[in-house]
């Protein structure tokens, strides 16, 4: 690259999208996340970065104009097909605070993710709204879902993501290609599950063999942590068993 590219990511939780950007080029002008244990998790691991600790609703974009990237996962209850979809009448919707910030820092591009729920027909109006607010601003914007296991990562874990650039940059841009083999959680983990000696290791990635269903989660709003589909808390269990065998 010819130089080093710039991104403020909001809602950035504990860096692991942040990892991603990084790992491509970029560099934080600000991360911003509400969490104080995710947030603390982001200033451990890159000390050196601007985390602001609190709402996205703070951050005034007119600051990082010249800004390469505008991303993030905004908060996915309001799309889950797990919640109750409430999309634009969820409080936790943070689409319009992304809309604001674009406005306002006018990135060069934008990306932001969100769950499969939001590709339903249910939401073609609100994501048809924020593709006619980006044309509106001047950018050429499209959405598209991916399946994190056709990307080298061992669960399925499918994803909404939007992409928006300035008209003119859209010829920069493509969406990446699938890779050929998917990859395994037992092809995954074996380093770490062998590295203190386990003499079970390799037998218990001989049993991982196969994708995982997507690692689920909840919300604080309903309860936090272990909720989620009924099979693919399943699923996990069945691990777990494999993994003490």
């Amino acid at each position: 690259m010819s130089k080093t590219l710039s991104t403020l990511e909001i809602c950035a939780g504990a860096g692991g999208q942040s990892y991603g950007l990084e790992a491509a080029g970029f560099d934080h002008a600000l991360a911003v996340e509400i969490d104080s244990d995710a947030a603390a998790t982001l200033r451990l691991n890159r000390p050196d970065w601007h985390v602001h600790e609190g709402d996205v609703r703070d951050i005034n974009g007119t600051q990082y104009r010249g800004l390469d990237l505008l991303s993030g996962g905004v908060p996915c209850p309001p799309f889950s097909m797990a919640g109750k979809q409430l999309g634009a009448e969820d409080e936790r919707d943070l689409f319009p605070e992304a809309l604001r910030l674009i406005r306002e820092a006018r990135p060069r591009a934008v990306m932001l993710e969100n769950v499969r729920g939001l590709a339903s027909s249910r939401f073609e109006t609100y994501r048809n709204s924020i593709l006619s607010e980006l044309g509106a601003l001047g950018y050429r914007s499209e959405w598209k879902l991916v399946y994190s296991s056709n990307f080298g990562v061992p669960q399925l874990r499918p994803r909404f993501i939007l992409v928006a650039l300035q008209d003119g940059l859209e010829q920069h841009f493509r969406w990446p290609d699938p890779v050929e083999t998917k990859t395994t959680v037992g092809e995954a983990l074996l380093p770490l599950m062998a590295e203190n000696g386990w003499a079970g290791a390799e037998q218990w990635a001989r049993k991982a063999n196969d994708v995982a269903p997507t690692i689920v989660g909840g919300s604080k709003k309903h309860g936090g942590a272990d909720l989620g589909p009924t099979r693919a808390k399943g699923r996990g269990s069945s691990s777990e068993s494999m993994g003490r065998a």
